[in-house]
């Protein structure tokens, strides 16, 4: 509980540090969130004695298929979510992350051949309708909330079907995207494009805390994964979008709409419904004493 703790409201903070580097193009950012991460990681593992465990747990090829795909899901997931904090939709990303647990649902329904409860599937419609309202009044699809809501809960459900610890899985991960995100800021820097030292010590400094600011909350989010049933770890969601939401609005001064509140209204009854059940779901399961 701890680790999801940290985990969120660390995420739910992050708009802050994006903010503060928000001249750096998505794409490099996202680049440097890779390189520096890796020896970060590399090190931990190092000071955790892991690296047999790591060696054990890839001997397994379905291991090096799933941490392939969940390396797809968190890329798409992160440069989707920088490029929200640089072009100032911190709140569409706080819509993600609210739809983010019914989701969840929807994914055990579809492949862990989950039922659905008639309030959970309340729930559901409620945040689609919520998600209809939004993509009317704009006369398009919240791609942004719907694409961080989706490629996250998908990497949390693959992560917990493999037998590898949160660390160890996130330096294969990372280290999948090393060679192309270190290629692209080599070349950056060969064409005097590149923020790094080129804007200053601040920016450069930033820059090399992505790692850390990368890794941390992920260790902490895939350890609580594993040790968590999936719909306690639902619960500390609403952590982290709900301090994203309060930076978009009272910090940030996005414009929160009638349409934003409806669709936010939504989400937020759905989510009421899907706790409220979840509860007692979970109290009728205990044995009586």
């Amino acid at each position: 509980m701890l680790y999801a703790l940290a985990a969120f409201i660390f995420w739910g903070l992050t708009p802050i540090y994006f903010k503060a580097v928000d001249q750096v193009p998505p794409l490099e950012l996202l680049a440097h969130r890779v390189v520096w991460s890796v020896p970060l990681i590399a090190l931990l593992i190092t000071m955790g004695r892991q690296w047999g465990e790591l060696r054990r747990a890839l001997a397994a090829p379905k291991v090096w298929l799933v941490l392939g795909i969940t390396t797809c899901l968190i890329s798409n997931n992160w440069f989707v979510f920088i490029y929200a904090m640089v072009s100032g939709q911190v709140l569409a990303a706080s819509l993600g992350y609210f739809i983010n647990p019914l989701v969840n649902v929807v994914l055990g329904m579809v492949f862990l051949k989950e039922r659905l409860r008639p309030w959970q599937a309340a729930a559901v419609l409620l945040a689609a309708a919520g998600t209809l309202n939004l993509a009317l009044g704009y006369g398009q699809l919240p791609w942004i909330s719907l694409t961080l809501a989706v490629s996250f809960s998908a990497y949390g459900l693959l992560r917990k079907t493999v037998p590898i610890e949160s660390l160890n899985g996130l330096f294969v991960e990372t280290g999948f995207l090393l060679p192309p995100a270190l290629a692209y800021l080599l070349w950056l820097a060969v064409a005097g494009q590149g923020a790094f030292v080129s804007d200053g010590l601040e920016i450069s400094g930033l820059l090399f805390l992505s790692g850390a600011v990368t890794a941390l909350p992920l260790i902490w989010f895939t350890s609580a994964a594993r040790r968590l049933p999936y719909t306690t770890l639902g619960l500390f969601q609403y952590l982290g979008p709900s301090l994203q939401f309060c930076l978009a609005v009272f910090v940030y001064k996005e414009p929160f709409t009638v349409s934003h509140l409806i669709t936010f209204g939504c989400i937020w009854v759905g989510l009421a419904v899907y706790m409220t059940d979840s509860f007692r779901a979970q109290r009728r399961a205990k044995p009586s004493s």
